[in-house]
């Protein structure tokens, strides 16, 4: 769905006339004949000696890249290449992401895999500094990234999403799960679900420790912990969701 930014009024207008003040480069790939497209933000040293990290964004089903570069990670994350896709056409003809393993001849993951080449062919990429995130449909994809690319990110975060039957990760890999309580969108208990999922994986059930308000930290000694954030709204991207991303991001870069 159109991400809905909590106690953000967004008008579409005033969007686009963002977009085009915004000092972002649209870059483009061909993906099995289809034309793919994503913004990219990138600090001006992204072609310096020193390693850039990079963090991938993927919007809901039903919105676009326009609209979700609105979530600011790139502000949050300003020394950071950040990434927003494009979906493509999904089941009603919303945009959206693949559900798993093989649908859609995996023009998803392709994508990725052609985004992340062009990236270190254009900038100094840092390796073990990067990243996927997503909200609802792009929150699953980005489970969907963990189970089948989990080689190439340090860490994941999902926001409003849930893991579907077929994707099952099996390599222990740091996670950060937003989640609404009233979420009717993509069920609250669904997320709690792909929550113990992710646990389990990452075998810290034993281990639980607050991190704020609605916040718990399982595993907070291991270099592969899960964290939770549980607010109180329903299907949304509340705000400082961006900063929490980017500050979990920072402190996980990939571990041998």
């Amino acid at each position: 769905m159109r991400t809905r930014l909590s106690h953000v009024g967004l008008v579409g207008l005033l969007l686009l006339l963002g977009a085009r003040e915004a000092s972002a480069e649209i870059m483009r790939w061909q993906i099995d004949g289809e034309n793919r497209k994503a913004i990219v933000y990138a600090p001006e040293d992204a072609k310096g000696e020193r390693g850039v990290p990079v963090v991938l964004s993927f919007h809901g089903r039903g919105d676009d890249m326009v609209n979700f570069q609105y979530t600011d990670v790139h502000k949050a994350w300003p020394e950071a290449i950040v990434v927003y896709f494009q979906g493509l056409s999904t089941g009603g003809g919303l945009p959206g992401w693949q559900s798993g393993r093989g649908a859609d001849n995996d023009r998803d993951l392709k994508l990725v895999d052609a985004a992340l080449a062009t990236l270190r062919e254009t900038y100094n990429v840092d390796e073990d500094r990067t990243y996927a995130t997503g909200f609802s449909n792009g929150g699953m994809f980005t489970y969907l990234l963990w189970a089948e690319r989990p080689g190439l990110f340090a860490a994941y975060a999902p926001v409003a999403g849930r893991l579907r039957p077929s994707v099952e990760p099996t390599q222990r890999k740091p996670i950060f799960h937003v989640a609404g309580r009233r979420d009717r969108q993509v069920d609250f208990s669904e997320q709690r679900a792909a929550i113990r999922f992710a646990v389990d994986v990452n075998g810290v059930s034993g281990t639980t420790t607050s991190c704020g308000e609605g916040c718990t930290l399982y595993g907070a000694d291991t270099t592969t912990p899960v964290m939770t954030w549980i607010h109180p709204g329903a299907h949304v991207y509340p705000r400082d969701t961006s900063e929490r991303i980017v500050a979990f991001f920072r402190d996980h870069p990939r571990t041998p």
